[in-house]
Order: C-alpha cells, then sequence, then structure tokens
C-alpha cells in the first residue's frame, strides 16, 4: 500500500485521520435552523467557478443548444411598432408603445407603458404567454379564453415574447421596451 494510505489509517486500520470528520455530521453540531442550503450552495459554486470553470467555448455551445430548444417555433416579425410607424399626436406627452407582430395567421397586439404591458392574441384563445429576457424567462403570464394578457413592465434591456397555444409556439421579434 502507498505511505498516503498507511498515514491516514491507524495500525489497527481505523479511521483515527476521519474521526474529527464523522463528529462534523452529527446533529448537535448542524440543524437545519443554522444550515444555510442556498449560502452553502453560492459558496460551492463561487469555488467550482474558480477551480473548476466552465470553458468558453463549452459555455458558448450550451447557450446556443439552449437556443434550440425552440426550434419549432414560428417567429412572429414586428409589423407595427408606434416608435416608428405611428404619427405623433399632439399633446400626448409620453403615449404608450403599441407594438404588433405577425406569423401566418397569428397577431400579437402589446401596448408597453412604464406600468407593465397588455396584450391580446389573435385569434383569440387562452395561451402560456413567457416574456423573455435572455435564456429564462423574466415572467409567465397566462392569455385568456379572449387571448388578452397583462403584466408587469418588460426588462429594460431586450426581450421577446413567446407563446404556446395548444402545441403551437410563437416567439417575437427581440426588441428593447
Amino acid at each position: 500500500m502507498s505511505g498516503t494510505h498507511d498515514e491516514a489509517f491507524g495500525d489497527d486500520g481505523s479511521d483515527e485521520a476521519f474521526a474529527d470528520l464523522t463528529d462534523l455530521t452529527d446533529s448537535t453540531h448542524f440543524t437545519d435552523d443554522t444550515l444555510d442550503t442556498g449560502l452553502l450552495e453560492e459558496e460551492l459554486r463561487q469555488a467550482a467557478a474558480i477551480l473548476d470553470p466552465v470553458p468558453a467555448e463549452l459555455r458558448r455551445i450550451a447557450v446556443d443548444a439552449f437556443a434550440l430548444h425552440d426550434l419549432d417555433a414560428r417567429v412572429a416579425e414586428l409589423t407595427f411598432d408606434s416608435l416608428v410607424d405611428a404619427i405623433p399626436v399632439r399633446g400626448a406627452e409620453d403615449p404608450p408603445r403599441m407594438l404588433t407582430f405577425r406569423v401566418d395567421d397569428v397577431t400579437v397586439d402589446v401596448e408597453v407603458t412604464e406600468d407593465g404591458l397588455i396584450g391580446q392574441l389573435l385569434p383569440p384563445g387562452p395561451a402560456d404567454v413567457e416574456v423573455l429576457s435572455g435564456p429564462r424567462a423574466h415572467a409567465r403570464l397566462t392569455a385568456d379564453d379572449l387571448g388578452r394578457f397583462t403584466g408587469e413592465a418588460p426588462p429594460s434591456g431586450p426581450f421577446a415574447l413567446r407563446l404556446r397555444t395548444c402545441g403551437d409556439v410563437v416567439v417575437t421579434e427581440w426588441l428593447r421596451a
């Protein structure tokens, strides 16, 4: 056997060197109240990032693969944007931004204000709506039977909407609020 093994174990085969470690798992040292699993998880993440970081190429491949999870999604193009296409209204100081997205027979109308967003899916029907702000959803909304949905203001950076209706997935173009 190696010298390291002989040092870790006593001559009689006992785990003398590891005796202190088994005492740490005793319930008298750690309880659910004193053990913060969120803090422990964050410390482990930081240690892994320093000691064994994810290679940049692997991270890029993972992000590209995530983008393909909606490969069957139809992309709704922006057909109207009130910042570009609307005629200014005299007296309106801060009008809401009106957006219309279309793909085939599906239209998504969205009004974006600083207070939130209001939208409607046409043809009307229930749908799950996700406000995307990167690889993860910023907010999850539900469209009612008339296709109407409301939510908090989208993030300040780029965002898109992903709508799931009866097995059909529609993703809007990305834009800034």
